[in-house]
């Protein structure tokens, strides 16, 4: 909902240096509603500029109605989407995951809930409320449509993080580098864990697979207070905010907003930037060195639950910090220095030993920006769906940069009010020289990115902001007249905002839900891998194709796992030359009472196809290998895979 606006913000904001050329963050509202008294008294301060946009359309009609017919499409949009996901099934996902799977009703909706958002977020004059719950109804529609299709939790990662919580709900605590090897890093950074083993404690839940799968609308929904926070520090013009939160929405395909550690992370990185952006520039710190020591707090404790949680985002804060006092407004020291001290004393303390041992890796891809942004084996798309999809990703992400482009050539008044919002979009850009994070820093940048991005490109689909002291002066010389308030009729901007909101819309689902074949994993998946945890001693070793399937870490505290899809290409190659033999080989070794395993599932398969690693005939190949092979046992096996363990009786097979 959009923060209250208190009486001062309304009629006197405080000045800015007259370079900015736009008043201070809580300025005047920015719609033709202002009196003329207003705009006299405000075009003989040159410091303060309000802003107005002349071109506002009256509503079509006035009283109850006016205030109600909003409704009418959001109901429409809910009911095709609940009708949708009764009828869609996803039994069998090809290679566009859900985009295929989805009932027409589901289309239909979204295009009924973004023509109703932008007809209703247009009016100036229509209550805020309508705009929030459409935004809402978007959450609903992209964000709930998987927890509701899908019977099991999606993404690999998501189950990996449920069996660290698990454990640390178990052992009491996380081990150690020298236990754990890569796992180690959850030790290392263990706030998100631990508050979600809190949650389960206080929830009394078994498993974190409970509420996982809603955990991308729970992050979204911790996304937007902070935005509208940040937003309405610029502008007060609700089809501006709201239009911005819309397209930050639609825009954040990058799928962070699973049950991970970066959600939360990401969540507090936006949350700091609200405070400081509202708390922290010059006219905050005229009103009293009290109540900065009281935000100085509130930032401290929201810098230290990202520190201890996620590697990556007190870096990207930090420059973003660092971009913001570049702008005069917000030349404080305090949020940056806070950020880095807490930062270094977690790196120098608790986070050592991961560090030390990852550091000489990470100088040395620092300034190697091709290495750092290419995706390398294993992560290339293949096949059509996967490329279609891999596109669909990469048109949106570019279509919101270029809209934000043409908002800061075209609003020449926004450019100026809103610089520092410019300036946070513009701070993570030379992270792609520090690091290649695992193949996805060009991912996490587009994402650090999209905050001042969604700004300016809503900018850029909305009427042009004129100052109100500009178009008195203009009136005064003669040189042109007010732009007449125009009748019921839409212009052709109208329709061309329309077109480009909708085709964001719908690109979202393919970028987001394309690769839910990789993702998805069936209850019968599921149950098999349970299986093999359920009997496994301590100290076995299960060897896979690679890590997509559930559970794929339970128990990563007493079983030992190998992805021979992450071992050297040549070593990958022989195995698909002689796979029963030497597979064999390698899971030798292994004595009673511990067990070797070989595992294969539908999301191996899907994996390793989608992403350019060994198609399915070559898999299909290995699978029937194992199974001829009198080294091997069949344990069990379903419609989602098998399941064998290495007979430990007989010698190596040649």
């Amino acid at each position: 909902m959009r923060p209250p606006v208190t009486p001062r913000e309304r009629s006197t904001p405080e000045p800015t240096p007259a370079r900015d050329g736009a008043s201070t963050p809580g300025g005047s509202p920015e719609t033709s509603s202002q009196s003329s008294s207003s705009s006299s008294s405000e075009s003989s301060s040159p410091a303060h500029e309000a802003v107005t946009d002349l071109s506002d359309l009256p509503p079509a009609w006035s009283g109850r109605r006016a205030q109600a017919w909003p409704g009418v499409p959001l109901l429409v949009a809910l009911a095709l989407w609940a009708y949708a996901v009764r009828h869609t099934d996803v039994s069998r996902l090809d290679d566009y995951g859900l985009v295929t799977a989805l009932h027409p009703a589901f289309w239909a909706g979204l295009v009924v809930l973004t023509t109703g958002f932008w007809f209703t977020v247009r009016d100036p004059r229509r209550p805020g409320v309508w705009a929030a719950a459409y935004v809402l109804g978007l959450l609903v529609m992209e964000r709930v449509t998987q927890a509701v299709v899908y019977p099991t939790p999606l993404y690999a990662w998501a189950w990996k993080h449920e069996a660290v919580i698990d454990h640390l709900l178990t052992a009491g605590g996380l081990q150690t580098a020298d236990q754990v090897g890569d796992m180690a890093v959850y030790d290392q950074w263990p706030g998100f864990f631990a508050a979600q083993a809190a949650l389960m404690r206080l929830l009394g839940v078994d498993s974190a697979a409970m509420f996982m799968a809603w955990w991308p609308l729970v992050s979204s929904l911790m996304l937007l207070l902070p935005l509208l926070l940040i937003y309405r520090t610029f502008t007060e013009d609700r089809r501006l905010i709201w239009t911005a939160v819309w397209l930050f929405y639609v825009a954040n395909w990058v799928g962070q907003d699973y049950f991970s550690p970066q959600s939360v992370a990401y969540a507090l990185h936006v949350g700091v930037l609200a405070v400081v952006l509202r708390r922290f520039g010059r006219s905050a710190g005229r009103r009293g060195r009290p109540r900065q020591a009281v935000w100085t707090v509130v930032l401290t404790v929201m810098l230290v639950a990202i520190v201890i949680s996620h590697q990556l985002t007190p870096g990207m804060l930090v420059v973003c910090l660092l971009a913001l006092c570049l702008s005069r407004r917000y030349r404080d020291w305090v949020p940056v220095v806070t950020t880095v001290v807490i930062f270094l004393a977690w790196c120098l303390t608790a986070a050592l030993p991961f560090l030390s041992a990852a550091m000489p890796d990470m100088i040395r891809s620092v300034g190697d920006v091709g290495a750092n942004v290419e995706t390398g084996y294993g992560a290339t798309p293949t096949g059509t769906g996967a490329i279609a999809t891999s596109w669909a990703a990469r048109l949106l992400s570019g279509s919101v940069l270029l809209l934000a482009a043409v908002g800061v050539l075209r609003q020449r008044v926004l450019r100026h009010r809103a610089r520092p919002l410019l300036l946070i979009a513009a701070a993570p850009l030379p992270m792609f020289a520090a690091s290649s994070y695992g193949s996805e820093m060009i991912f996490r940048v587009l994402l650090f990115m999209l905050p001042g991005a969604a700004f300016f490109a809503a900018a850029a689909l909305l009427p042009k902001v004129r100052t109100l002291a500009a178009d008195a002066a203009a009136k005064e010389a003669g040189s042109r007249q007010a732009a007449p308030v125009k009748p019921r009729g839409r212009g052709l901007g109208t329709w061309v905002g329309l077109t480009a909101l909708l085709g964001g819309t719908l690109a979202f689902v393919p970028a987001y839900s394309g690769k839910d074949r990789i993702n998805y994993f069936p209850p019968q998946e599921v149950a098999l891998v349970r299986q093999l945890f359920d009997q496994a001693p301590d100290g076995s070793l299960v060897v896979a194709a690679n890590r997509n399937y559930p559970l794929a870490y339970a128990s990563y505290w007493s079983v030992d796992h190998y992805w021979f899809l992450d071992d050297a290409r040549s070593h990958v190659d022989r195995i698909v030359r002689n796979p029963a033999g030497t597979l064999a080989g390698d899971m030798a070794g292994v004595e009673r009472p511990a067990r070797a395993y070989f595992l294969l599932t539908q999301g191996q398969l899907a994996n390793s196809e989608m992403n350019g690693q060994l198609d399915e005939a070559q898999l299909d190949r290995i699978q029937k290998s194992v199974a001829a092979s009198p080294r091997f046992q069949l344990v069990a096996e379903n419609s989602a895979g098998w399941l064998y363990v290495l007979k430990q009786a007989q010698g190596a097979e040649r």
